[in-house]
Parts: C-alpha cells; sequence; structure tokens
C-alpha cells in the first residue's frame, strides 16, 4: 500500500515514501538558499543524513550541518548552533531527526536573529510578543521518528542545563513552512525507539482527548490518532520495514501534536522533569507513567474513554482501555516502572515541584496538587 498526499494545515506537509528527494524544492517553497542542516549525534554520520546533505549540494544549496545536540537539548546547544547560523551566512533551517533535532533546529531559526537571551521566550503568558517576529528565519523540518510531532509544533522543548527544568519556548513562526514526512526515513530506527517515539505520538493523543478544554476538531484528530496507533506501533516495532506501518505512526505523529492544542495533562507534566533530571527517554517515560496518570484521572475521564475504547474496538470501557495500555507496553518491552527505566534516589519534591510548575499541569482532567502529585509520582516509582 503507497501512501503520498501533499497537505496543508497550516505547514505544508509533502507526505510520502522517497519524499525527501524534494529536500531542494521544499527550501526553495520556504524562501531557503543556504540551509544550516541541524540533527542530532546519533544521525549525524547515518546514510539517510549524509544522503540528505548530498541532494542539497547538489542543488547548489551548500553542505552545512549542526549535529552538536544533546538528546535533551539545552540552551548552550542553542547558542553553539546560533553562532554556526550566523558565522556561516545561512539564511534558514533544516530541522532534520527525532525530537531533539527537530525542537533544536527550530529554536536556532528562531534565535538567530534575536537580541533577548533565549529564557525571554518562554511560553508564559504573551512573552513570545518579545521577539522580532521579522528576524526568524524560515524553517524546513524532516522527522525521522513517528512520535513528537514537532514538525508541525509551534513550540520547542530546551533544557536548561543550570536548573535541570524543561522549558517552553514558543513563537507561532516556528512553525516550520514546509514538513517532509517520508516514512522511509524512520525504517533504520531500532525497535526500542520506535516504541517510545510511537507512545510519544499514544500520548500526546490520550492527554488531548482527555483534556477538559473546548477543541472539537483537535477532539477528533486525538481519537483517529489512537486509532492509528493502536494498529500500527506493533506491527512497525516488530517489522521496522513495513512502509504502511511507518507511514500510519508518522501520520500518528503529526495528528497528535497538531491536537494537544486542547492541552496535555499529568503524564507529559511528570515526564518533562524526570527527562531533564534522570535523562529519560520522553516518549518512554510517558508510557511508563501513562497506566498510573489514567487511575489519577479515572474519576474525570472513565466515561470519556468508554466512549474512546468502543471506537478503537477495545471492549470493557475504562478498564479495558487501561488493561489495553498495560499490554502494548508489555508487548513493547516498556519498562514496567520508572525505577526500572533508571530512576534512581530521585528528589521527590523537587520533581513535583517542577511539575507543578509545568504548562501540561492545566490540561489534566483532575487538578493537580503537592499531595497528590506527590502520590501518583511515588506510585510510577
Amino acid at each position: 500500500m503507497t501512501l503520498t498526499a501533499n497537505w496543508s494545515y497550516p505547514t505544508a506537509i509533502r507526505f510520502g515514501a522517497g519524499r525527501i528527494s524534494e529536500i531542494a524544492e521544499a527550501c526553495a517553497a520556504a524562501g531557503i538558499t543556504k540551509p544550516l542542516l541541524v540533527t542530532d549525534k546519533g544521525l549525524a554520520d547515518l546514510p539517510i543524513t549524509q544522503n540528505t546533505l548530498e541532494l542539497l549540494t547538489t542543488a547548489g544549496l551548500g553542505r552545512a550541518m549542526f549535529s552538536n545536540v544533546d538528546p535533551n537539548p539545552t540552551e548552550k546547544n542553542a547558542e553553539e548552533g546560533v553562532r554556526m547560523f550566523r558565522d556561516g551566512g545561512h539564511d534558514g533551517v533544516v530541522a532534520f531527526g527525532g525530537g531533539s533535532g527537530l525542537d533544536l533546529g527550530k529554536v536556532i531559526a528562531f534565535m538567530a536573529g534575536q537580541t533577548r537571551p533565549l529564557w525571554d521566550f518562554e511560553d508564559i503568558g504573551d512573552w513570545w510578543t518579545r521577539a522580532d517576529a521579522e528576524a526568524i528565519a524560515p524553517i524546513v523540518a524532516v522527522p525521522t521518528t513517528a512520535g513528537t510531532g514537532s514538525e508541525v509544533g509551534r513550540a520547542s522543548v530546551i533544557t536548561n542545563s543550570d536548573t535541570h527544568e524543561k522549558k517552553i519556548i514558543f513563537h507561532p513562526k516556528i512553525l516550520p513552512s514546509v514538513v517532509i514526512c517520508d516514512p522511509e526515513l524512520t525504517v533504520g530506527m531500532p525497535p526500542a525507539i520506535t516504541a517510545g517515539t510511537g507512545m510519544d505520538a499514544f500520548a500526546h493523543c490520550l492527554e488531548a482527548y482527555c483534556s477538559p478544554h473546548y477543541h472539537p476538531m483537535s477532539q477528533g484528530m486525538a481519537l483517529e490518532g489512537m486509532r492509528l496507533v493502536k494498529d500500527n506501533l506493533l506491527t512497525a516495532y516488530e517489522d521496522g520495514t513495513n512502509l504502511t506501518a511507518r507511514a500510519h505512526m508518522m501520520s500518528a505523529a503529526a495528528m497528535g501534536a497538531t491536537a494537544f492544542q486542547k492541552g496535555l495533562g499529568a503524564i507529559h507534566a511528570l515526564s518533562h522533569p524526570i527527562g531533564a533530571v534522570h535523562h529519560t527517554h520522553h516518549g518512554t517515560t510517558n508510557a511508563v507513567v501513562m497506566q498510573q496518570v489514567l487511575m489519577f484521572n479515572r474519576p474525570k475521564v472513565r466515561k470519556h474513554l468508554a466512549r474512546a475504547a468502543n471506537y478503537l474496538s477495545i471492549s470493557g470501557g475504562f478498564d479495558g482501555f487501561h488493561r489495553f495500555v498495560g499490554d502494548l507496553n508489555t508487548k513493547l518491552n516498556i519498562p514496567n516502572n520508572l525505577t526500572e527505566l533508571g530512576v534512581k534516589d530521585p528528589n521527590i519534591d523537587a520533581l513535583v515541584a517542577s511539575a507543578l510548575q509545568d504548562p501540561s499541569v492545566g490540561g489534566n482532567p483532575v487538578k493537580m496538587t503537592v499531595k497528590n502529585t506527590t502520590d501518583l509520582l511515588e506510585a510510577c516509582l
């Protein structure tokens, strides 16, 4: 089955196997003549990255790459990348990779023309209006995983290297102008990364669906995104060469990130500080805490998730949905708890304090407090 499409909502998305060949056209459409390709250390030398650089070189767009990107990218990574962008006279960014490469690439394009420090643009109130919008460089995004959905997002998650807190940097103009979603680029993902990123996409859809805020379009997208993950993640995990499953997972990732305009919740509120302090994989952390968060939110979402379970052909209402998540985690070899994930001797008070400051808190169906969030975190250990 071949899945190919051109979408525009509001980003222009070129979707389908082999469409990385259109990278030069995508740059032209975005108005980029001298791109800086931003990716992470693990992808830098892989054939998919080198092939993309070769396509850019052949098209006369140069061959420049910045890859000093940590798994949880920091402001120090951003500062180094901005220096390379400015020194090289670049006029746009090709953000290439999973969440780390995409998020940092977007921030480099954003900060290259700014004079204020990065943290002045944290997603608080109207702080984004402090930016010089005209100085933001255009972005072409090329996801190589199917999870974060950062390719269709107006924000980036950056870790403060001093406080070990994850901060969200937001501006409408860091939404990439053009996205290439080519499932062939995800074929080489190791099974564990396929699982973790896939459960990140599921978490985005689940939390958006459960958020109490009003956004019917996001609601529908979240529900269908969960179905795509349910029907395709295990296949992609067990057979990484299955392009149909890979393509559906790329769709689910973009759908989840679009849907969570409606809100996120406790899954992400916990996952962000845990990842920042203990350097765990974000999507895998989401998966580990998901069942406990479902039980935490049960009083508010039981009927809601029973309707979702019916749509997803999961029997047993809320309890059946909860069992489905546990069974899927087991099949994907997700750790049973945070201790198994590698969270050792956590400072629970500090993690709870950070969780309660996370922007995701506002979308959780049950109000999060110091007491109930502490109980929730301890249940996840």
